[in-house]
């Protein structure tokens, strides 16, 4: 005679829970976004033990990773256009400033120094570091 044991995962959900969306705040999404950064822990175990589906977390974040989970509006920065400090020489190719830098001031004071001719991508990354420090 074999002994065979029948193990079945499954979750009871309470009669008040069925057909209930549930609703996260930001504060909430984003500790549920850095437990599932921190160490090498997988998305999914990170998911299944807040209950979220799997296909949620990464929607998170890329919101996260785009700084759209602080809860407040997207805001618009002043932007003051100065004059250049040097006067080009006469006849001399506009671009020919390859040392051109352009100064951005960050929503939470901070400053950003960078050349003029920094790959879009690399500007991005920057930003959204320097906003989340």
């Amino acid at each position: 005679m074999s002994c065979a044991k029948v193990v079945s995962q499954f979750e009871v959900f309470a009669a008040g829970e069925l057909g209930h969306r549930r609703t996260w705040s930001d504060a909430e999404k984003i500790r549920i976004v850095e437990e599932s950064y921190r160490g090498h822990r997988q998305g999914s175990v990170v998911a299944r033990r807040h209950g979220i589906s799997r296909a949620l977390l990464p929607q998170w974040r890329r919101a996260y990773d785009l700084g759209q989970l602080d809860g407040a509006p997207t805001a618009f920065a002043a932007l003051e256009i100065a004059p250049d400090p040097m006067p080009l020489p006469q006849g001399a190719p506009r671009g020919a400033d390859t040392d051109a830098r352009v100064e951005i001031t960050l929503a939470n004071g901070r400053r950003l120094t960078v050349r003029v001719d920094i790959e879009a991508s690399a500007l991005t990354r920057l930003v959204q570091i320097l906003e989340r420090a």
